[in-house]
């Protein structure tokens, strides 16, 4: 058996040779200082994880995505890829040219071919995307935040250099093949890993040849926990409670957007282009605060069609806890027992009890993990 087909059935490659930056680095064309999240964006679209999109979204793919959760030619996708840029910007832009794409310290970071010029209506964009309009929501208020003008098109990317860990669709799909593999869970999360994480993991990876966990590298809120100690937490995990043969550790290096059912989904058809069969999605997945119900995500699901039409098996879980009374790892499916024999621990209570040097209880995450949070808290 092989792996999963990527969405279209093809994987964009979009980075440029040494020829091509060359010429980008010495032509005499207008230049775009985006920003880290449409640099972000930028790399993935390159490295075929947003396939089949080659580039930032024209009009009518950003609306069609906006208002049915789907590209202009009916193929599933649930979070607009767009590229937003100042009216000053606009003003030396013009359909059909190509412009170079730089950071904040004029480093190239690639080329779009621009398609179109076109303006997003963001409050639209919030009520369809994110449920809610509320500037409190980090995503909501990142948006609102961004240039209403749009510009689509193709892209180049410089390729950034090789990292320690599997970070592109190309060398997932080769480490996966290496080992044998053609059915393959993934597992996302921003936090750190716990016991909860590490039950539903070991409870997917029953089902299939392999497990990638797949942490998001990009930018996330500044009360999340860094990516650094992040990754720390789940090399110690690894060391010594998996086996090492049948997990592989990867970089998503996405922005979050918090978007809840629809970045959830999204996370999924990203997975399946990275050659996952299989995508966990569990309660409140990708969701903040109290803006999303626990299961919405999974609801969203079966409404866009399922498996038949994403491509990829959700596997559905729903709280995992400690349970004192039954004396391990259960969930509200599994347990008999009230909330009170229960250990439950939101993200925001767990870095409460960090900045407060609290002891994190060992049923809810190992040791080695509370260590490396506790020293990474410490340091701060």
């Amino acid at each position: 058996m092989s792996l999963i087909s990527p969405l279209g059935g093809a994987l964009v490659n979009a980075f440029m040779g040494a020829d091509e930056q060359r010429r980008a680095l010495s032509d005499d064309r207008p230049s775009l200082t985006i920003t880290p999240s449409a640099a972000a964006d930028l790399r993935l679209l390159a490295a075929g994880a947003y396939s089949p999109l080659a580039g930032f979204m024209n009009r009518a793919d950003y609306e069609s995505v906006v208002g049915s959760a789907c590209l202009a030619d009916g193929t599933p996708w649930t979070l607009p890829v767009c590229l937003p840029v100042s009216a000053d910007d606009r003003s030396g832009l013009r359909e059909g040219t190509c412009a170079a794409l730089r950071d904040a310290s004029g480093t190239l970071l690639g080329t779009i071919t621009i398609h179109e010029l076109y303006e997003r209506d963001p409050d639209r964009e919030a009520r369809e995307v994110y449920r809610t309009n509320d500037v409190g929501h980090p995503g909501v208020r990142a948006l609102f935040e961004q240039s209403a003008v749009l510009v689509g098109g193709e892209v180049r990317a410089v390729p950034s250099g090789g990292a320690e860990f599997p970070s592109t669709p190309s060398e997932t799909r080769a480490a996966f093949e290496a080992k044998g593999w053609s059915t393959v869970v993934a597992f996302q999360t921003r936090n750190p890993v716990h016991r909860a994480h590490e039950y539903l993991t070991k409870v997917a990876l029953e089902n299939v040849d392999g497990l990638l966990l797949h942490p998001l590298s990009g930018q996330t809120k500044d009360d999340d926990v860094p990516f650094e100690v992040r990754l720390a937490c789940y090399k110690v995990l690894l060391e010594r409670y998996y086996p090492q043969d049948r997990v592989i550790l990867g970089l998503f290096p996405a922005t979050m957007r918090y978007a809840g059912p629809r970045e959830a989904i999204y996370h999924g058809l990203v997975r399946r282009n990275f050659g996952c069969s299989h995508f966990i999605i569990g309660r409140d997945a990708a969701g903040v605060g109290s803006y999303y119900g626990p299961y919405d995500a999974q609801q969203l699901y079966d409404e866009l069609g399922g498996e038949q039409r994403l491509g990829f098996t959700a596997l559905k879980f729903e709280q995992s806890f400690y349970c004192r009374a039954c004396e391990g790892m259960a969930s509200t499916k599994t347990c008999p027992h009230d909330e009170s024999a229960r250990l439950i621990l939101s993200g925001t209570r767990v870095r409460e009890m960090l900045v407060k040097g609290e002891a994190i209880p060992e049923e809810f995450t190992r040791p080695e993990v509370a260590q490396v949070l506790r020293t990474a808290y410490q340091d701060r």
